[in-house]
């Protein structure tokens, strides 16, 4: 891994002006980070940038307080964190409240929703959407939801379905008076991330969209470490696609390069308002990443 790393630090400051746009550093800079609790969270969290804009999961394996513990420790620290709340781990309308209570206590303005990957819900909750509905009716103070977005479809839905989900997320949000965003799932082909996007868009979909991708990861990370926590969405991607992705992370890892390329010249017409790293805990090689792209801009 380090001498791929050096490898692209070496091409980024190396390549002419216009290989890395002023778009494709702006789609850079406004990254948001996604950290997982494990064991390697605790070099993760430190190798993060000043200020940065996390994301912490919510697995099966370590449930929604170790999520909450996170994102208080980062809130310490000075970061901006996103939590993650999967809706089959919630117990029922009373942990609602308690966790209403706990985002006004820390004044945490943004959290993200997805119905999660427990193989059977704890609570009353099977999906995110009556989650959301009762969270939006509990006084949590959020001012935006994220919700999920699945360029490459859905393990155990079909497109027509998760795309009725999609929208009428967006529907109880915009009745509510609150603002959300579309976090899209791992794929690593930019003709099916564009063709979703423009069928959604023609379907109605507003609201803005973050770019999900991974970040600097080796293959052996990439390819372990979701399976093992339980990521299933991006770990089913990855299955299902194994040949693609061992060519486009050849010789060693993962480069976002040139994903970023494929969507920052018209990211704004596409709504795509950030890109959402998924580290896998690889926080130090994307951070390098990142800090070598924007190198090109400011001339460090």
């Amino acid at each position: 891994m380090l001498n791929l790393l050096k490898k692209m630090r070496k091409a980024a400051e190396s390549a002419p002006e216009r290989a890395i746009s002023p778009a494709m550093r702006g789609l850079v800079a406004d990254m948001q980070y996604e950290i997982i609790p494990m064991k390697s969270i605790e070099q993760a969290i430190e190798d993060l940038p000043l200020h940065a804009h996390v994301s912490v999961t919510c697995s099966p394996v370590k449930g929604i307080v170790a999520t909450l513990e996170y994102v208080e420790r980062l809130i310490e620290l000075g970061h901006h964190p996103v939590p993650h709340v999967a809706a089959r781990l919630v117990e029922g309308p009373e942990q609602v409240a308690q966790l209403a209570a706990w985002l006004r206590q820390y004044e945490i303005s943004e959290l993200f929703v997805i119905a999660g990957d427990a193989p059977e819900p704890v609570g009353p909750y099977e999906g995110a959407l009556p989650f959301i509905r009762d969270l939006l009716a509990s006084d949590s103070g959020v001012q935006r939801v994220g919700i999920a977005g699945y360029p490459d479809g859905h393990g155990m839905m079909d497109d027509d379905e998760v795309s009725s989900h999609l929208h009428a997320k967006q529907t109880l949000l915009a009745k509510a008076g609150v603002g959300g965003w579309v976090s899209t799932q791992m794929c690593l082909d930019d003709a099916t991330i564009r063709r979703w996007i423009n069928a959604e868009r023609a379907s109605g979909l507003t609201l803005p969209i973050r770019l999900g991708l991974p970040g600097v990861v080796d293959r052996t990370r990439l390819m372990t470490v979701g399976t093992r926590l339980g990521i299933g969405t991006s770990m089913r991607f990855l299955a299902k696609n194994r040949s693609t992705v061992m060519h486009l992370m050849a010789p060693g890892g993962f480069d976002p390069t040139d994903m970023v390329a494929a969507f920052a010249e018209d990211a704004k017409g596409l709504g795509i308002e950030a890109l959402h790293s998924f580290t896998f805990n690889a926080v130090a090689d994307t951070r390098a990443w990142q800090e070598a792209i924007a190198g090109v801009a400011t001339g460090q």
